[in-house]
């Protein structure tokens, strides 16, 4: 039997038909169907209309070239599917080629549609190092053309990432043409302020260009422009100067400014769209890592402004993370601010949002906790290691999301440090075998984290939470973590070790597990260490075991001096002679704890380093230019000569 044919849609046959008129009004068809509906832009998508619509770009007719390039912008207007269609049908170059075309609707037509394709991170990135390429972008730049500026803003909003980058369009001149166009229209003031502050953005050669500008008029003109009618407007020039201000150590600097930065950004928290939304980050950019800028914040009465956003049901996500990444800002210096959070109990609606569909704002509402428990009066108190606040943490432990595990591990690093009589909680949850499970993660972020936890988590642990942790990490996997391939988590594991050791006898005795195989891993690191950080804490974990009893000073005598060194220079006298001093504090500490008097065997080992020549770097060490190791130098001396000094 004859196979029986399927029948085409008739949009598809319209759209790819001869007649000039049938193509004109299928295209008009579907523009009008998909504009403002991302449904039926996904079903034209599916059925294979773009790729239609877009051959009618190489028509004769500009009518239909015009009306082919509006409905691609439509295409492309909010959706990436839409864009990866029109990228995917070879639009892209013929609507570029179609910006030099004789007719003025054509070119305004593609400039559209490619401002459009502009707006998404699927855009193509644009080579700033080609000379015909620069020159093109400054001549849309420089066009009386509304939408040939605004393609050239977001060129550059799109594809200027790095250093080099921005330089070549200082160089180049751009900030000056960006600079008239803030007298422009309101879509160019937009567009100018939003490419100003890509090109600036953490880069103090770029802001000082740009703040000496037309002798400062272009900085005044933005500064002008945050007090503009227009919300967005106000939001993008914000934005430009806390660009500035993040990378000048001398420009806006001024109280006044900033508090205006505060109270703008604030008031357009109100606006219920996307500049709603963009507020909170903006925000937050403005007051991280700036003490005096979150007391602003905290004297605006921002945390109850926030507090009340939250509230209000229901909010979009984009929003939600935005505000509890702001919060975490303000939080994350002052205590004032961490009690005001508290007190207007916001903890609970960061808790809830730990359980939010949005891993974004899952992530977000971890770094607001780990923020606000920075807070060592609170933490005593026990505020956050409950049931209500640990579980839903622990649960986030096994998250889908990466990010949102390695926040739930910043978060539950400072709710577990310190507070011993608290921690069962933690364990009941099934949170310490969450987290060695995670030591094992091929993540190397997730397992730095996760061994930073377990480091706070045995800091002052007691007896039975320490064994119960040992148990579940083992000493084999502890020393496969004190050499990893990141120092980072090297580093990390050396602590948690120092931790484990520190204490009574028996908590040095975690060292001496499984034939010692974590204290000969300690020992490799510290002979071949390249970073100072990792030799502070080995040095430590050793002075730790060295306080234990001559069983284990005398393990740590043989790590340093083994036999076969008969005298010569050793690793640990590097150590002591080391340029930093934290180094330098550390080694002394081990000298002092392995030449206490009260030990028997404290005289022997005083030969041993007088032998080694450490005595007599100990000496020399009492007048060091540290306090702190004059002062640990002059300690291990003084027990020295208790036994003569010969």
């Amino acid at each position: 039997m004859p196979t029986p044919s399927v029948p085409s849609d008739p949009i598809l046959d319209r759209l790819a038909s001869s007649d000039c008129e049938v193509k004109f009004k299928a295209i008009r068809e579907v523009k009008n169907h998909i504009i403002g509906n991302r449904t039926k832009k996904l079903s034209y998508i599916k059925l294979g209309a773009v790729p239609a619509v877009a051959a009618a770009l190489s028509d004769c007719d500009p009518n239909l070239i015009v009306q082919s390039a509006a409905a691609l912008g439509s295409f492309a207007c909010g959706v990436d599917a839409g864009v990866r269609a029109v990228l995917d049908a070879g639009a892209f170059p013929r609507l570029i080629g179609l910006l030099s075309a004789p007719d003025e609707k054509v070119v305004d037509a593609a400039a559209r549609s490619l401002r459009m394709i502009y707006q998404s991170k699927l855009a193509p990135n644009y080579e700033f190092f080609q000379e015909k390429n620069m020159q093109f972008l400054l001549s849309l730049l420089k066009s009386e053309n509304e939408n040939l500026t605004g393609l050239g803003a977001g060129i550059v909003i799109h594809s200027c990432k790095t250093i080099e980058e921005q330089n070549m369009l200082c160089d180049a001149g751009v900030l000056e043409k960006l600079a008239s166009l803030l007298h422009g229209s309101l879509s160019q003031r937009d567009a100018s302020l939003e490419s100003l502050a890509a090109i600036i953005r953490n880069n103090p050669a770029a802001v000082s260009k740009f703040v000496e500008l037309h002798s400062g008029r272009a900085l005044c003109s933005v500064t002008e422009l945050a007090k503009d009618r227009y919300p967005r407007t106000r939001l993008l020039a914000c934005l430009c100067l806390i660009s500035v201000k993040n990378s000048s150590s001398c420009d806006l600097q001024d109280t006044e400014i900033k508090t205006e930065l505060v109270y703008i950004l604030l008031e357009l928290l109100d606006d219920s769209g996307q500049v709603g939304d963009e507020a909170a980050f903006a925000f937050s950019s403005l007051i991280a890592e700036k003490e005096d800028l979150q007391k602003l914040a905290f004297e605006a009465n921002a945390i109850n402004k926030f507090n009340c956003l939250l509230r209000k049901c229901p909010v979009h996500p984009k929003r939600l993370e935005g505000i509890f990444l702001a919060l975490a800002d303000i939080c994350s210096k002052l205590e004032c601010c961490r009690s005001s959070f508290l007190s207007l109990q916001v903890l609970n609606l960061v808790v809830d949002a730990l359980t939010h569909e949005d891993a974004n704002v899952r992530t977000a509402a971890c770094i607001c906790l780990r923020s606000v428990s920075r807070s060592i009066k609170n933490l005593s108190a026990g505020r956050f290691m409950n049931e209500r606040v640990v579980v839903p943490l622990v649960q986030l432990l096994s998250d889908l999301s990466t990010s949102v595990q390695v926040a739930a591990l910043g978060a539950i690093s400072n709710i577990v440090v310190d507070f011993m009589p608290h921690k069962s909680t933690f364990i009941q949850c099934g949170g310490i075998k969450e987290l060695v499970q995670l030591t094992k993660s091929m993540d190397s972020s997730l397992r730095l984290n996760a061994v930073w936890a377990l480091r706070n988590m045995v800091f002052l642990a007691d007896k039975m939470c320490k064994e119960g942790i040992f148990v579940e990490l083992t000493a084999s996997s502890m020393a496969s973590l004190i050499n990893d391939p990141e120092p980072s988590i090297q580093e990390q594991a050396l602590a948690l070790v120092r931790n484990f050791v520190d204490g009574c006898v028996y908590s040095v005795e975690h060292a001496f597990a499984e034939d010692g195989i974590v204290l000969d891993a300690v020992g490799r690191q510290l002979q071949k260490s390249s970073k100072i950080e990792i030799g502070i804490q080995g040095l430590y974990v050793l002075s730790n075991i060295a306080s234990g009893n001559e069983i284990h000073k005398e393990a740590v005598m043989q790590l340093l001096f083994p036999q076969d060194e008969n005298g010569c220079c050793t690793f640990f006298e590097q150590f002591l002679k080391s340029n930093d001093s934290r180094i330098r504090t550390a080694a002394v500490w081990v000298v002092v704890n392995l030449t206490f008097p009260a030990s028997p065997g404290a005289f022997s080992r005083i030969v041993n380093l007088r032998s080694f020549g450490i005595v007599y770097r100990i000496k020399k060490m009492v007048n060091d230019s540290c306090m702190d190791v004059k002062l640990r130098a002059r300690l291990a001396l003084g027990q020295i000569i208790t036994f003569g000094d010969s």
